[in-house]
């Protein structure tokens, strides 16, 4: 009781010490649980959707996939012939059956041509109003479309693309577009995650998504009273035969679920890294704090074990400080994290997934994992000062003489460091030196993980040269008062080493990143420059498929040498060794390809692969096989029959663009594809004629202007947006790492904060002898700066180290450019001053204001 009641005492004594301290605990809790609130309420949020979407029993064609995605390569979904309509009604518990259309191979624009799809990759579905639609949706203005020229639109779309009533739109499909005017406008009684819906009649929707009346993508069964879903598919199957995709309510929104799922955990679970990384940080900053706590409280230290204190009980108080500190956190980063998944609810509703805070989703698990991460971390981190806190004995702290140095644990301390250091260097050694990109990740992580552990631990023996270094570069020009500030920062290695640490490690990250972000751009535009020979690349950014009217604008563009038609075909493979891959894909295109893209080969021309029954396959491929120049291989090609191929050519795996790939021509596809099965085009390559390049992309542009879903690049434009997108990701990664930058810029202030009172002596002599306020201000400034510049070169150096090694491995997969973003690193680094200098804005006020006969009479 009174190891608690000293605690409490401390605790409030130090309140404003301590709240720095607390804020690092509830900015890491609160993202930790934020992160946990959002991804379920994302889930509690689809499962009420597909719950509520999903009929008793769906019944689908075969070729169907299990999460509801009706489309296939031909930009037309499979079918069901009206008589299994019939069929189903009479099994057996069936209370309804009713025929359904719908597909997500659409492309929906307003009458100015402007794409109505979301910008969220929600998708755009068109399709048949029925009455299991209704159970979702409810009509707020017009009426349900009842005639070919009617079209009903969920009312999110209309109120983002401001479309009312009357107005006409376009749905364009592999059939063909489709233009009607808007009869309804229907909102979603409960919560749509950012999907636009468009509604046609039955009959319209069938001419306009499959091009043939009477079939149906789906069937909604609904059961009769006291029959399971289970009992009904049963009944279902026995009354249609197997030949049909039949599932129950559950299985059909488990398996959008699991869709769903996988995104989420992988955001989840990126958070989360990220969370534990300010985590990491903020345990430098809670054993700086109570470091400096202790050795200022030494003599209060003495006085305890004077009066009967054992070492447990100077042990347990200060653990119990940390305990009060990580629960007061805890509970605050709780709440702050409900605040910050509403917040982050808001942000995805700014970009069109709409989320509602009536689903929001706080289970028992959230406060509980946040408050045992919050308090466990803080008192673990406490750990260390405590023990040094009871380790000191009566007389010492008495004298204030402090901890004993522990020269023994300091050597155990520098070896340790140098073993890890030395072990992740040449783990990083192995890791560029690997043969294969997986042997060498693993190198790479351990090599990361110890090398940063390394310099963790090593950084006070690291600081004494760096920053006499950085102070003879920096600080001399400032005089005595440079001078001062360079002492300061060398009086406690250990200290400067730790603060250092905490900008490290967010600093190391960012210069990794950059590094393999940067090198993956040069390595792209490299390779676009060596191997791409066309003037254009056509492409839909959603992943559609090109209409065949698309293809027939692109071609009548006259400006244009030539058009190289590019489409993905699966098959089964059967190789000369007897061996059969079932899942493989055959890019086919048209000749002209061999000329698009020059793709070097080991064995042969690229060109003969595209003449009659002709293929090529990728190098790994045929060593396994044991495949050479005219082997000849089975493909079975899905919904088509089988044919002998000849491989002419086999391409070298060291490449970037179309790695691994088979190639064969798109009139040898033909042969053994029908036609109405045959997949539509991935890409378009268009050539100019000679010195029509900038007439001929106009044009292009121009052609397509009724189609959107298409973008038309030059190479220029196609380097800016893989240099675009990943300068996105970037961005995203350096916005989560400003977490862990701002709980080390917290360490830095709280610091300085505590070294100022721990030195209120000192400051209050060097006033008296003539130092001004504004020259202590800004030596607390220098010592701030230079320690933050110490971690940054620490951090830039670890993290170019890794990204260099990163690049190595990626080398192995055809990106061989290693890039060091430079002018990325420099601002970094300046960037790291200014922190410093913010960092002490408050301490350095605060020593100002310091009354100096006051602070030479302090003890």
């Amino acid at each position: 009781m009174t190891v608690l009641k000293t605690s409490m005492r401390n605790f409030f004594a130090h309140k404003g010490r301590m709240a720095l301290s607390a804020v690092a605990v509830l900015l890491s809790v609160a993202f930790v649980c934020g992160t946990l609130v959002f991804t379920d309420t994302m889930n509690t949020t689809f499962d009420k959707l597909f719950a509520v979407t999903s009929s008793d029993v769906t019944v689908s064609a075969k070729g169907a996939s299990d999460d509801g995605e009706t489309t296939s390569g031909n930009g037309r979904p499979p079918v069901l012939p009206a008589s299994v309509v019939d069929q189903v009604r009479k099994a057996r518990g069936v209370k309804s059956a009713q025929g359904t259309v719908f597909s997500t191979a659409v492309t929906v624009v307003d009458a100015d041509k402007n794409n109505l799809s979301p910008t969220s990759g929600a998708p755009t579905i068109v399709g048949s109003w029925n009455g299991n639609d209704a159970r979702t949706m409810k009509i707020t203005s017009g009426a349900a479309p009842s005639g070919s020229d009617q079209v009903m639109v969920d009312a999110d779309t209309a109120d983002k693309h401001h479309l009312g009533l009357g107005d006409e739109i376009g749905v364009i499909t592999a059939v063909g577009t489709h233009t009607a005017k808007i009869s309804g406008i229907a909102a979603f009684t409960v919560t749509n995650p950012g999907a636009a819906i468009f509604y046609l009649d039955t009959p319209t929707a069938q001419r306009t998504l499959i091009g043939e009346p009477g079939v149906y993508t789906n069937i909604d069964v609904t059961a009769a009273q006291g029959v399971s879903d289970a009992r009904l598919k049963k009944n279902v199957v026995a009354e249609i035969g197997a030949g049909y995709k039949v599932q129950t309510a559950k299985e059909t929104a488990d398996a959008n679920q699991k869709e769903v799922a996988d995104l989420l955990n992988v955001m989840k679970y990126v958070m989360l890294g990220f969370a534990l990384i300010a985590f990491m940080v903020g345990i430098f900053l809670i054993i700086n704090t109570f470091s400096m706590l202790v050795a200022q409280r030494t003599r209060e230290i003495g006085l305890m074990r004077a009066i009967g204190s054992s070492r447990r009980q100077v042990n347990q108080s200060v653990l119990a400080e940390a305990l009060l500190l990580g629960a007061f956190g805890s509970v605050l980063g709780v709440g702050a994290g409900i605040g910050i998944a509403v917040g982050l609810m808001k942000v995805m509703g700014s970009v069109g997934m709409k989320l509602s805070t009536d689903d929001l989703t706080v289970t028992w698990t959230t406060p509980v994992v946040g408050l045992a991460l919050g308090v466990v971390v803080t008192v673990l981190a406490a750990y260390l000062p405590a023990r040094r806190a009871g380790k000191i004995s009566p007389m010492a702290a008495l004298r204030d003489a402090g901890a004993p140095a522990d020269a023994r644990a300091g050597r155990i301390r520098l070896l340790v460091g140098l073993v890890l250091t030395v072990a992740g260097a040449g783990s990083l050694y192995l890791a560029a030196q690997a043969d294969k990109a997986n042997a060498g990740s693993l190198w790479l992580g351990l090599g990361v993980v110890l090398s940063l552990l390394g310099f963790v631990i090593i950084g006070p023996l690291l600081a004494g040269g760096v920053i006499r270094v950085l102070g003879a570069i920096l600080l001399r020009a400032f005089g005595p008062v440079g001078r001062m500030a360079e002492r300061n920062a060398l009086r406690n290695p250990r200290r400067t080493g730790a603060t250092g640490a905490a900008l490290m490690i967010g600093l190391s990250l960012v210069a990794c990143l950059s590094v393999v972000g940067s090198s993956m751009v040069a390595s792209a535009t490299d390779q676009l420059d060596k191997t791409v020979g066309t003037d254009f690349i056509v492409q839909s950014d959603s992943g559609q498929l090109f209409t065949k009217q698309a293809v027939k604008a692109v071609k009548s563009t006259p400006e244009l040498a030539r058009v190289t038609e590019y489409r993905l075909l699966d098959a089964a493979l059967t190789t000369p060794d007897g061996r059969t891959s079932k899942k493989e894909m055959l890019n086919a295109a048209d000749p002209t390809y061999a000329q698009d893209l020059r793709t070097k080969t080991v064995a042969g021309d690229l060109a003969d692969a595209y003449k009659p029954d002709s293929m090529s396959v990728p190098e790994g491929f045929a060593k396994k096989h044991g495949i050479t120049l005219g082997s000849k291989v089975q493909v079975d090609f899905k919904d088509g029959t089988a044919g002998r191929l000849t491989v002419r050519a086999i391409t070298s795996d060291d490449v970037v663009i179309d790695k691994g790939a088979m190639y064969t021509s798109i009139a040898t596809a033909a042969r053994y594809v029908p036609a109405d099965s045959m997949p539509l085009d991935l890409l378009l390559f268009a050539t100019a004629k000679d010195g029509q390049q900038e007439a001929a992309y106009k044009a292009l542009k121009s052609a397509l202007h009724d189609y959107p879903q298409y973008t038309v690049r030059d190479q220029t434009d196609y380097k800016q947006e893989l240099k675009d997108q990943i300068g996105q990701l970037l961005n995203m990664i350096y916005g989560l790492l400003a977490l862990a930058i701002v709980v080390a810029v917290l360490g830095v202030v709280n610091t300085l904060a505590l070294s100022v009172v721990e030195r209120t002596r000192e400051i209050g002599l060097m006033r008296a002898i003539g130092l001004s306020r504004r020259q202590l201000r800004r030596m607390i400034r220098l010592e701030s700066v230079v320690i933050a510049l110490f971690g940054a070169l620490l951090g830039l150096g670890l993290g170019m180290s890794w990204g260099a090694t990163a690049q190595k491995l990626l080398a192995l997969e055809g990106l061989n450019v290693l890039e060091i973003p430079w002018p990325t690193i420099i601002a970094v680094f300046i960037g790291s001053a200014f922190v410093g200098l913010f960092a002490a804005l408050v301490p350095a006020f605060r020593a100002g204001r310091m009354n100096v006969l006051n602070a030479i009479a302090t003890e």
